[in-house]
């Protein structure tokens, strides 16, 4: 069983929603793709481990959910500046996007 959180600490979390506009796989790195997501009023840079469940192509253009409140923390030498979400189950993972279109930058709530 996970930890209960307060809804005061769920709403420390800044999700927003952002379109990926460009997907490089890190240089040396067997699991890591760099993403440039757009998130309406900026272009951020994500590294994430999604080299073996999405190709390249498959994650340019999609709509995806972004936590932008994490500190930026270094990934195999490349700042990442938040976090996609994704759902997970054994060796499937599915990234959590939206049921219709909205706009980059739109507040999950």
């Amino acid at each position: 069983m996970s930890e209960e959180i307060t809804l005061k600490d769920f709403k420390k979390l800044d999700l927003r929603i952002g379109t990926i506009v460009q997907v490089e796989k890190i240089p040396g790195s067997d699991k890591l793709y760099k993403l440039k997501v757009d998130m309406g009023d900026e272009i951020r840079q994500i590294v994430t481990g999604l080299v073996g469940y999405y190709t390249a192509d498959e994650l340019k253009g999609k709509v995806i959910t972004v936590l932008i409140n994490l500190k930026p923390a270094k990934i195999f030498g490349q700042v990442s500046n938040g976090m996609l979400l994704a759902a997970e189950f054994g060796d499937k993972l599915a990234l959590l996007t939206t049921d219709r279109p909205i706009e980059n930058g739109a507040k999950v709530t």
